[in-house]
């Protein structure tokens, strides 16, 4: 009976030995690679405040956004550029000088405020398009109705 017992003891620690080898092939495996792979690109999406419907000549509206990222990468940069394709206006931030349409400018914040001023007594639309340094682009669109 007690060498019984010896056998199935031994057996035993055999049995650990190969599960722990294994385990410790397993690990090293899949652990060769040379380097970590560390995400950089994160989708994000693009939330407007709500604005107006409709603007007069000369009037200004605030437009605040925000850009809502879905992980947390340092050196991410966003990017904007606008394109009006109604109307007369011009589109600031804050109060740095206008932007020219179809030119890319640095966003430095995720929440910032735009100024879009009237300069046209019809109706107006123009679109936002904002882009991180992976490519990933959101639109959004403005139409506001003449208030003359």
């Amino acid at each position: 009976m007690k060498t019984i017992f010896t056998i199935d003891k031994l057996e035993h620690r055999k049995f650990l030995m190969i599960l722990m080898m294994l385990f410790s092939s397993i690990t090293f495996i899949s652990c060769e690679k040379d380097e970590l792979e560390i995400q950089q690109e994160f989708p994000f999406e693009v939330n407007v405040m709500p604005v107006p419907g409709s603007v007069a000549n000369g009037q200004t509206v605030e437009i605040r956004v925000t850009i809502q990222r879905s992980g947390n990468y340092q050196d991410a940069a966003y990017y904007l550029r606008y394109f009006q394709f109604d109307g007369t206006g011009t589109l600031r931030y804050y109060n740095n000088s206008p932007y020219l349409p179809n030119d890319y400018y640095t966003i430095p914040q995720t929440q910032f405020r735009l100024y879009y001023t009237s300069t046209s007594s019809v109706s107006q639309s123009f679109d936002v398009w904002i882009s991180d340094n992976f490519g990933n682009e959101k639109q959004v669109s403005f139409k506001f109705n003449t208030s003359d």
